[in-house]
């Protein structure tokens, strides 16, 4: 089991550091700031991390904005945040898959894909990407957001699979991260959502992407308490990806 092999893994970790290591993460814990993650070129990318929850519609409202006025060399950016609970209803998404919204919000995005929720304690990854000057297309940049999620559980003692026919990334068949793109004028917006360590029940009032019964899990389930961020987890995702989309 893929369970066993992690926290077997990260347990030999354990007695090298000397003992049993806490599992720590503080949901709370991204930084407003801006930097380069590369030198300046087409390849550049910005990275900015977004302090506190983050309200969905205004998010997308700031990325539509964005890519309408962005000019032609703008750099690149990548907006790591958490956001406030939400169920977000992609271009595809059926209202029969929103089972029992309750007390969270329901909002329409123009990203693509169906139903899936956000929450604290889920790191996302927003991608302003010029995919004309990078010569990207949608099935390589799907194929590079998946990859580097990949790369960061494995990173963790993970390991993690695509599933043909449902995008997002899957350990033991349950799903901890989502994928959803919006291209317009060339340039994508939107992006990928990983569970770090968060509530999971508003999971269960719908049905995740579109899929009746789908499991869902996070990276807190399949490792021994370790001492980490959600920041730190942010940071490897952007050094993965800076790295897939240069190569």
């Amino acid at each position: 089991m893929v369970r066993r092999w992690a926290q077997d893994h990260l347990a030999q970790c354990g007695k090298r550091c000397g003992g049993r290591i806490k599992w720590k993460l503080n949901r709370y814990d991204a930084v407003q700031s801006a930097d380069l993650s590369h030198e300046p070129g087409s390849g550049s990318i910005v990275t900015r991390r977004f302090e506190g929850l983050q309200d969905y519609s205004l998010i997308q409202g700031k990325m539509q904005q964005f890519v309408a006025d962005r000019q032609a060399g703008a750099i690149d950016e990548i907006w790591l945040l958490q956001h406030r609970p939400v169920f977000t209803q992609g271009i595809n998404g059926q209202p029969e898959h929103v089972l029992d919204a309750g007390d969270i919000p329901v909002v329409k995005s123009d990203r693509g894909g169906q139903i899936t929720y956000h929450g604290p304690g889920q790191l996302v990854c927003y991608l302003m990407l010029d995919m004309q000057r990078r010569a990207l297309g949608v099935k390589g940049l799907v194929k590079a957001l998946e990859q580097a999620v990949i790369n960061v559980l494995l990173g963790f003692g993970l390991q993690a699979e695509r599933r043909c026919g449902a995008p997002g990334i899957y350990i033991d068949e349950a799903k901890i991260a989502s994928l959803g793109l919006r291209i317009r004028r060339g340039c994508s917006y939107h992006g990928v959502s990983l569970n770090v360590d968060m509530d999971l029940e508003p999971f269960g009032r719908i049905n995740p992407c579109g899929y009746v019964g789908m499991a869902v899990t996070q990276l807190s389930e399949w490792m021994p308490v370790v001492s980490l961020s959600i920041n730190e987890v942010g940071t490897r995702m952007v050094d993965e990806l800076t790295r897939l989309l240069s190569t």
